[in-house]
Formats: C-alpha cells, structure tokens, sequence
C-alpha cells in the first residue's frame, strides 16, 4: 500500500467507491490504496472469503467498507447490491469495473457456453455497473468510471479470442461513454496493461494447456498489482482517459494505431510459425 495522497481524494472529499472484483488481486490493490486515503469502499466479488479479507485490510489501513457478495454477471442481484451502496453512503464518487476472468481457446474449439460465460462477466458485468451507476452520477453531476480492459483489446493474440473480445467491448463502451458523459461532468477512464501478477487466470474454463500457457504470463510479468493500482489511480485524478502499462504496452498501442495491417500481418506470420513447430514436434 501506498502513502500517496492521491488527487482523486482531493476532487471528491466524500471519497465513495465502489469496486467489483476486490476480493483478491487488482480490484484489492485498488481498495487498500483507496483506504490508506480515508476512502469509503463498496467492495464487491464472488468470494465471500476474499471479500473478509479484503474488508479486513481496509479498516487496518484507515479506510471503511461495505461488503456485498456479487456475481456481475446478474443484472438483478447488482441493481439490488447498487440501490444499497447509493442508499448507506447517499452517491458514488468512485465506480471502478474490475472482476473479470482471463481465458483463452482456440476459435472453433472454445464452447458456446464458455462463450456465454465470459461474455457475461467480462462485457455485461462492465455494461451492468455502468447501467446502474450512471443515472445517478449524470443527475449528481459528477463521478470518475474506471473500466478495467487489457492491451488484448488491441493486441488480439491468436487463441485469445474469448479475453480479446470482451476486453476490446469494454473498450468501446468507455470511448463512447467519455463523449457521453463529458457534458455531465463524469469523467471516464479505461485501463489497458499487459500481463501483471494477479489471479485472473483461477476460473480458467478453456484447455489446461492454454491456461498454463496464460498462468506462465502472468506469473513471468514481474509487474505487481500494487503497482498498476498506483497507475491506475495517479493518471485518473489526472482525468487521463486510455491508462496503459507499462511502457511496452504503450509501444504496442501506438504501432497498432499507427500501422495496424503490418501488425495483424506479423501477429499472423508468428503465429503460423508456432503452429508449424508444434506439428512437427507432435510428429517426432
């Protein structure tokens, strides 16, 4: 945990949040930072056992939460979990969209359930912590929306398509968002690292080997989550809207900007010689 004093607490004194997925990993690191700054937390997540800890971190680093167990992908439970929050704290300065699961497959090979699955939780829970905070930030007018997406929203690596298309949804709908709610004084952020340290691969549902493929990543990035909440927070008081990290990330958004065809050529031409080596090897 940080003892930076961040600008975000400065432009809401009220300091309200609300951050789902923070019963582990970045969506924890994000609240800690926050509590080290005498924030009022809304922590969500599907573990309850997360969700304890968490809440216990909090209070130990100066902060208060709010505890709701929550499953983003039902619209619902979180219209019930949202109306609460409003009405214990009476607003939300803060909403940061954060659960999310790391999977991969294969197109064609990757089920139409697990399709469902991730769709719903990486795109609709996003689009459903929007839907039932929004209307209240545009008539308070005013709040800050993080949305967590990743560098795969524009990288889109083969055998990721599932991850790459939710994350490229969450995407769009902060770009749209941001010209939306400019006028309402909203402000809106979207996050896009690479692969850091964090436990986005434990609900895995694709092959064992894509999974430990993804683990191997994560476990490699030598990047910790604290370090990305700090990011993620600095540049949002800063009303910075694409968050990128590291500097590798912000390489690889340029070029693809810049040059997308040659990229997607590249990724193609890497990608048929992965395949090739793997077919000769599984031939010896």
């Amino acid at each position: 945990m940080s003892a930076t004093t961040y600008k975000l607490s400065k432009t809401y004194p009220k300091k309200r949040a609300f951050i789902t997925g923070s019963g582990g990993g970045l969506g924890r690191a994000l609240s800690l930072e926050l509590a080290g700054n005498d924030w009022t937390i809304g922590i969500a997540d599907i573990s309850e056992s997360g969700l304890k800890e968490t809440a216990a971190l909090i209070e130990k680093a100066g902060g208060k939460s709010i505890v709701y167990l929550l499953d983003v992908s039902d619209s619902d439970r979180y219209a019930t979990v949202a109306k609460e929050f409003l009405s214990a704290i009476g607003g939300i300065d803060l909403l940061i969209n954060n659960a999310g699961v790391g999977d991969g497959g294969v197109f064609g090979e990757y089920t139409a359930e697990n399709w469902k699955w991730i769709v719903s939780i990486n795109q609709m829970g996003v689009i459903f912590g929007c839907h039932h905070f929004v209307p209240f930030m545009k008539q308070q007018k005013s709040g800050h929306i993080i949305n967590i997406a990743s560098a795969a929203a524009f990288a889109n690596l083969p055998s990721m398509s599932p991850y790459n298309v939710t994350k490229a949804a969450v995407l769009s709908l902060s770009e749209t968002l941001y010209s939306e709610l400019k006028g309402e004084n909203v402000n809106v952020s979207v996050v896009c690292p690479t692969f850091f340290k964090t436990n986005v691969m434990q609900h895995s549902r694709g092959n064992q080997a894509q999974k430990e493929a993804g683990q191997k990543m994560v476990d490699k990035s030598g990047i910790e989550p604290e370090e990305v909440a700090q990011k993620i927070l600095n540049e949002a008081g800063k009303k910075t809207f694409y968050i990128i990290h590291p500097f590798s990330a912000k390489v690889l958004f340029s070029v693809k900007r810049l040059f997308p065809t040659m990229v997607i050529k590249v990724i193609a031409m890497g990608y048929k010689g992965m395949v090739k080596k793997e077919a000769a090897k599984a031939r010896r």
